[in-house]
């Protein structure tokens, strides 16, 4: 019952932010070891000042000792010039009997009480004793030999002084504690906030950059290795998730274009189906183009969506992102070169991973790189090279190149340079690579100014 109802106040009471945590934890640590550190300080300074009060009642006792004649039968008391400054809080025994006490005191009192016991064990020895007044007084006794007789000397001393001198490093000690915990407190919030202000600042930048769709990113270098590396992880993730994006875009876009033309037809053979009446072959074959036109729809729908799910179950990459080297290479094995045709895929730097699907990649690469590989006398080469937030792919031969009458028609639709060139094409490669290449933010681009032979740019997002 009892830790059921402290649980939701000391909840209540936590602090909600990290930097109040932090600041917590600190304080509790500080105020811990300042504790310890204060109660090991006064515990030493009261033993060193209970030692200087013992010191001093050993040093008197050795001077009334001096007073005390032992060396005949019984004890006698030799008086000396200042024997009342000796005599000041001083009891001298012989044996057991009570000589010489203070004026002040009685038989009765707890002092002499006190000193009659130390006298009685014979021994050195010092107690503590609680006289009038609540006051604190120190008893040291000391025998004294030499003869036939023994006594004893035991002196007494206040230690008022004593314990105002602790009471007032204690209470110092405890001052500045408080201002040492607050100090404390105060620079270990102004540490930590100064320490989370670029978490801050990061928080702030992914709410604007989530509202305006940035392509800018967290870990720009600089600043301490554990902000860098959660800046990297961060800007993973948006990469990840600006990945799955384009990937569903690129899908929508691709089912869009792809579907539009047999749902077209399906509309058109309708349309001219219900214009007037038909007859049964009519009929029969208006089903016909829908029912190829129903199919082709479903093809392409099984397609695409298996496509889909195969990068989304891809763990190697991220959904809608392609390692871009191992993709050219495999599609450079599988082309079906001349004997005289090597294509060569050459890779700058290291990793390339560019935001698109493998398969989309593919298709955006295939019509050039057969190209190459179809007009090039010897090499069809294939290089890849990182820009900021692009992957470039050039697709470059050494054949004779696009002539310069036909490089403003060379993306458009169903134009060839030679259709007699002795190659089946009907000039739509290049156009759907473009377009393709468009649709998910990138570019296909000819160099007209690279000789000899054909160069031809992809640029793709980043993945």
């Amino acid at each position: 019952m009892r830790s059921a109802w402290h649980r939701p106040v000391l909840r209540a009471l936590a602090p909600r932010t990290l930097r109040g945590r932090l600041s917590l934890v600190a304080l509790t640590t500080a105020a811990l070891l300042i504790t310890a550190l204060t109660v090991v300080f006064n515990t030493a300074v009261e033993r060193h000042l209970r030692q200087q009060a013992d010191d001093e009642l050993r040093a008197r006792a050795t001077a009334v000792a001096a007073t005390v004649d032992t060396s005949g039968p019984q004890v006698r008391v030799l008086e000396t010039a200042n024997d009342q400054l000796l005599d000041t809080n001083v009891w001298i025994y012989a044996g057991k009997r009570l000589l010489e006490r203070p004026p002040a005191t009685s038989a009765s009192n707890p002092l002499t009480r006190t000193t009659d016991r130390l006298a009685a064990r014979g021994a050195p020895g010092c107690a503590t004793v609680r006289a009038e007044g609540q006051r604190s007084v120190r008893l040291c006794a000391r025998p004294v030999s030499g003869g036939d007789a023994t006594a004893t000397v035991v002196t007494a001393l206040d230690l008022a002084p004593y314990q105002s001198s602790a009471d007032t490093l204690l209470w110092g000690s405890l001052i500045l504690d408080a201002v040492m915990l607050v100090c404390a407190y105060v620079l270990t919030r102004l540490a930590v906030g100064r320490a989370l202000r670029p978490v801050r600042t990061m928080t702030d930048q992914a709410t604007q950059w989530s509202a305006v769709a940035s392509d800018e990113r967290f870990s720009t270098g600089g600043g301490p290795a554990e902000l860098a590396r959660l800046g990297t992880s961060l800007d993973a993730l948006l990469d990840r998730i600006r990945g799955v994006l384009r990937h569903e875009r690129q899908l929508t876009g691709e089912l869009s274009h792809e579907m539009r033309t047999p749902l077209t037809r399906i509309i058109a053979e309708l349309d001219w189906w219900r214009s007037r009446p038909r007859s049964a072959a009519e009929t029969r074959a208006t089903h016909e183009v829908i029912d190829e036109a129903a199919q082709s729809m479903r093809t392409i729908c099984d397609t695409l969506l298996r496509d889909a799910r195969d990068t989304a179950t891809d763990t190697s990459t991220a959904p809608g992102t392609a390692d871009v080297v191992p993709v050219l290479r495999r599609m450079a094995q599988r082309l079906d070169t001349p004997g005289r045709v090597k294509a060569v895929v050459a890779a700058e730097g290291g990793h390339h991973e560019a935001g698109v699907a493998p398969a989309f990649l593919e298709r955006v690469v295939s019509p050039l790189l057969a190209n190459a590989v179809r007009y090039a006398r010897s090499t069809a080469t294939v290089s890849v090279r990182h820009t900021p937030g692009a992957v470039v792919i050039d697709i470059t031969d050494d054949g004779p190149g696009v002539p310069e009458a036909f490089v403003g028609e060379l993306f458009q639709p169903g134009r060839r340079a030679d259709p007699g060139d002795g190659h089946h094409g009907a000039g739509l490669g290049l156009p759907l690579a473009r377009r393709l290449a468009r649709s998910a933010g990138g570019e296909v681009t000819y160099d007209a100014g690279h000789a000899p032979g054909a160069r031809f740019t992809v640029t793709l997002p980043v993945g």
